[in-house]
């Protein structure tokens, strides 16, 4: 009799930066965890990451239809496919497109969503990152730095900033490097709400090079940009993937998936 072989692919756009791939490895760990009889396979969707890991590192990593292929090769009749995105965004399109031709060729594949996909993950989410704020004090504001995209999801991150004032936290913004809402739009709440103190955050699963240099960068950073018009800053840089309950929250919606798929 054939063994039924199964993969578990976890799908990240990924990082050269070796304390941000940390983010990644907690949540790859915990499907580990979760599906202990799949065979586990990273994935980077980036190609410039994935040639200079090699270059650099000697590191190689497979992008996602390399991955597919080589599961088809080796047999494996059913995988899991889950990426690591926050948002239905440009990335997730390209995951979607690549993983199509390949749907067809085993007897089980299932996909799994970005973060915030349905409006419990937005609450779910928010309630998790609610636990890493700063106590709430008049003249105080937390501001979040999303990646965003031209994308329509975008407006994923303006849901997420009502979300905050719908569990009752005021003061919380969420703003994008690629996107709108950007630090303009940030500005202009602060001095509206004659905000004196600023906590800066990341809402990004991996604190990479944006989390480095766009967010807390000396120079031409929202930090920097912000400390130069008067506001006391302080940056708090974690990747949302370290962050307790984050990888659980991608987990029970690959569960749901499953459940449907059987």
């Amino acid at each position: 009799m054939q063994h039924y072989k199964k993969a578990l692919l976890v799908v990240s756009f990924g990082t050269t930066f070796p304390n941000a791939i940390e983010a990644i490895e907690n949540i790859e760990r915990a499907f580990q965890n979760t599906f202990p009889d799949y065979d586990f396979f990273r994935v980077f969707t980036s190609g410039m990451i994935i040639r200079k890991l090699k270059r650099t590192k000697g590191i190689e990593i497979m992008d996602i239809e390399k991955a597919l292929d080589h599961l088809y090769k080796e047999g494996y009749a059913e995988v899991l496919c889950q990426p690591t995105h926050i948002i239905n965004g440009v990335e997730f399109e390209k995951v979607k497109h690549a993983v199509a031709p390949y749907r067809k060729l085993f007897q089980k594949f299932v996909l799994g969503d970005p973060l915030l996909t349905y409006e419990r993950n937005f609450r779910d989410t928010a309630n998790i990152l609610l636990k890493t704020l700063p106590e709430y004090r008049e003249g105080e504001a937390v501001v979040f730095m999303g990646h965003g995209s031209a994308h329509f999801a975008n407006g994923a991150y303006s849901q997420m900033e009502t979300m905050f004032r719908a569990l009752g936290r005021e003061q919380v913004y969420i703003g994008t490097v690629e996107g709108f809402p950007g630090l303009s739009y940030i500005e202009g709440r602060l001095e509206t709400k004659k905000i004196k103190k600023v906590h800066l955050m990341l809402m990004m699963i991996v604190a990479g090079d944006h989390a480095q240099n766009d967010l807390a960068g000396e120079k031409d950073s929202w930090k920097s940009e912000l400390t130069e018009k008067g506001y006391e800053v302080c940056a708090r840089i974690t990747g949302m993937g370290l962050l307790d309950g984050i990888p659980e929250l991608y987990i029970e919606e690959m569960k749901n998936k499953l459940l449907l798929s059987n």
